[in-house]
């Protein structure tokens, strides 16, 4: 009743600010398992409405969204609304354990929530473990003003790309051998919009391609999401170039380029203009691997196909198909360039006072689970490895003020670690959280290992419940005189996920003005499974419009769960 209230006021402040045609977008989510035949195999999965990818939710900026899960798997869940700020309304983001339980099978939970100040393409993914590998869709945010309103030109036609993974293995047990320390399983390939491609067979049996069919002379914006669980992508259509126009539903200034890389989590739009020869083309999503001394992986490749209408030329069945030049799949100077172009399109002002000052040093360490134990390592971050609560989610906890007991040991993180050398500190396991007051300027400095002789990844690192200005980020030590002088104060990207540079450092800073307990986590599932993961916890302000309400009616209980619970 208290959600239903808040909706309905929110609905009268939108029509009081000239928005009466705010709309109530209603979906309902099936959870249920179904076989898939991929590479001479039968799979058992876990999807919804019988998709992969899931459907895609298309609504307006200011509109209100209702989602009914109804969990017919055998597994307990939850749905993550990525990027969605949910402001004042934390019990809707959806992290398993930390805002809520998972809905139980047979069980049925409601999510509902405003999308208000953001436009462009976000998504939806299950927050328990490896399921979001199935379990995923966008979430596409146009202006409330109409297509014409965009900062660049009109698409002739919009695209959902979505880029995922085919994992030939039940991923509830997958979960538990992440959980006790065994990192061997990887993907079989990348997907592009659900589809293996041609790189992929089996007795001679050929995967089949995603094809965009197109017309010459047409402009086609892409949304592009990253929702594969572990690397990072280059993205490339042969002889076509992109116009990056939006990272994380925020607009940036134009940019072009022949590559796009993208991280576990975040979402790019981007235009590319039907300009070349009549022909088909390959679309090449290429995963982007650490050197050695980091575990190597298989080589992942995905291709799909652009393909011109054949009425316009050479574009029938027996044209060959042109392919794109790769960057070597250990060079991840595409990644830092790319991200280093990044400019906000509309730039808002970047508070100068901060409040807290955190180093955040993200490394693996190792921890026993059990004497004579061969896998020991963890995830960290300052030396702690996050480990979920079990009795009670922690949001739960901070609402009724008894936060320390659903958890075995709850720490708060320190604002620097404790020691500063990377390969070679103490690691202890606990609920860790951050405390910090409502309106408080936070700025995170987060530090890979920068020698190369550890090893270090890429880490895409993302923030609940908030967008944050990605201030610099640059290769080895981080030096917090001469880095900091350095920062873009005046045209900053705004995301909601940071991509740490391997060997390097990436600082943010935000506002923390959105009551409740927020997950800020490396979004490679293996390794926020595996410890890299903490709470923010943002107290209540001094008003009721500041003040964290009331958990809905139908709130899951914790009680008899049976799932894995929040790693993504």
């Amino acid at each position: 009743m208290a959600a239903v209230c808040v909706l309905f006021f929110l609905a009268l402040a939108l029509a009081a600010a000239g928005r009466s045609e705010a709309a109530l977008v209603e979906h309902t989510f099936v959870v249920s398992q179904m076989k898939m035949h991929h590479l001479c195999n039968d799979t058992l999965v876990t999807v919804v409405n019988g998709q992969l990818p899931g459907p895609a939710i298309q609504v307006t900026e200011g509109d209100s969204l209702l989602v009914h899960v109804v969990n017919k798997s055998p597994t307990g869940l939850t749905i993550h609304w990525h990027g969605v700020k949910q402001l004042l309304n934390c019990w809707a983001d959806g992290p398993g354990m930390i805002t809520q339980c998972p809905i139980q099978p047979n069980k049925n939970f409601t999510y509902r929530f405003n999308v208000v100040g953001q436009e462009g393409t976000l998504w939806w993914h299950a927050h328990v473990g490896f399921l979001r590998a199935t379990i995923h869709g966008a979430l596409i945010i146009r202006p409330r003003s109409g297509p014409n309103s965009y900062p660049f030109p009109k698409p002739d036609k919009e695209i959902p790309i979505v880029l995922g993974e085919w994992w030939d293995v039940d991923l509830v047990h997958l979960e538990d051998r992440v959980e006790n320390r065994i990192y061997e399983d990887w993907p079989l390939s990348p997907t592009i919009n659900g589809m293996l491609g041609d790189l992929s067979n089996c007795s001679g049996v050929i995967e089949e391609n995603y094809v965009l069919n197109v017309e010459r002379g047409k402009k086609y914006l892409l949304r592009i999401v990253h929702a594969a669980v572990h690397e990072e992508y280059n993205l490339k259509i042969a002889g076509h170039n992109f116009t990056v126009v939006a990272v994380d539903a925020n607009y940036v200034k134009p940019y072009t380029t022949d590559t796009i890389v993208i991280a576990s989590g975040e979402t790019v739009d981007a235009f590319f203009i039907a300009d070349a020869p009549p022909g088909k083309y390959y679309m090449v999503a290429q995963a982007v691997q650490s050197p050695e001394p980091s575990p190597q992986i298989p080589v992942l490749v995905s291709r799909g196909i652009v393909s011109y209408d054949p009425s316009e030329g050479s574009s029938g069945d027996d044209t060959p198909i042109v392919a794109p030049e790769l960057p070597d799949q250990h060079d991840a100077t595409p990644s830092f360039y790319f991200r280093g172009n990044l400019t906000s399109l509309l730039p808002q002002p970047v508070p100068t006072n901060v409040d807290d000052h955190i180093l955040i040093a993200i490394d693996v360490g190792d921890i026993c689970l059990y004497a004579g134990s061969p896998n020991c390592m963890v995830s960290k971050l300052n030396n702690i490895s996050f480990e979920l609560p079990t009795m009670m989610s922690l949001l739960q906890g901070h609402y009724y003020n008894n936060m320390s007991s659903s958890v075995s040991k709850l720490q708060e993180l320190p604002s620097k670690p404790p020691v500063v050398e990377f390969g070679h500190s103490p690691t202890s396991k606990a609920t860790v959280v951050r405390r910090v007051r409502h309106n408080a300027t936070v700025e995170i400095v987060f530090q890979n290992p920068y020698s190369s002789d550890l090893i270090s990844n890429t880490n895409p690192m993302h923030l609940h419940g908030h967008d944050f200005f990605i201030l610099g980020q640059g290769l080895g030590r981080y030096d917090a005189v001469k880095d900091a002088q350095a920062y873009n104060l005046v045209d900053p990207p705004t995301r909601s996920t940071a991509l740490v540079p391997i060997y390097g450092w990436m600082a943010i800073r935000f506002v923390a003005n959105n009551p409740g307990v927020w997950f800020l986590h490396c979004h490679m599932e293996k390794h926020v499974s595996s410890g890299m993961a903490l709470a923010l916890v943002v107290e209540n302000g001094h008003t009721l419009e500041t003040t964290l309400p009331l958990p809905p009616a139908d709130y899951p209980s914790c009680d008899n769960q049976n799932s894995r619970v929040a790693d993504e």
